[in-house]
């Protein structure tokens, strides 16, 4: 995310930030921006920033509605976390349509989180963890 708030520049710019509310403290770094912050829930503490507004939304978001967003807002550059997923890509779609810089952040991979790939082993890996040995250590 750091990196992120360094591809602002120096120069003010609109800023719409899509990366949910918990990094947006971050970007308290670059102050001389104008900032949209776009949460589902509201960013507590408020940023400590001259120039910032939230909007509280859950998407999906229509393209046309993420179009008129970036149009009426001036937004010069979006700042979005990699999901992964199409319910949150509209608003990619109209930046490429308005010709709108987009600062992507990849997406953080957990350490050395252990994983399973079926039903069926989570249950076994559940049952493993809440058996009775488990629980005397052994």
């Amino acid at each position: 995310m750091t990196d992120a708030v360094a591809a602002l520049g120096p120069e003010p710019r609109n800023v719409f930030l899509a990366i949910g509310r918990q990094e947006a403290f971050q970007f308290e770094n670059a102050p001389q921006h104008h900032y949209i912050v776009r949460s589902v829930d509201p960013v507590t503490p408020p940023l400590e920033l001259p120039h910032v507004r939230y909007i509280l939304a859950c998407g999906p978001f229509e393209t046309a509605d993420e179009y008129r967003l970036l149009k009426d807002n001036r937004i010069d550059v979006i700042v979005a976390k990699n999901s992964g997923g199409a319910a949150t890509y509209s608003k990619i779609v109209a930046a490429r349509d308005r010709g709108i810089e987009v600062v992507m952040v990849e997406r953080q991979h957990p350490a050395d989180m252990p994983s399973v790939g079926t039903l069926a082993e989570a249950l076994d890996r559940i049952d493993h963890w809440l058996s009775p040995e488990m629980k005397r250590g052994v």
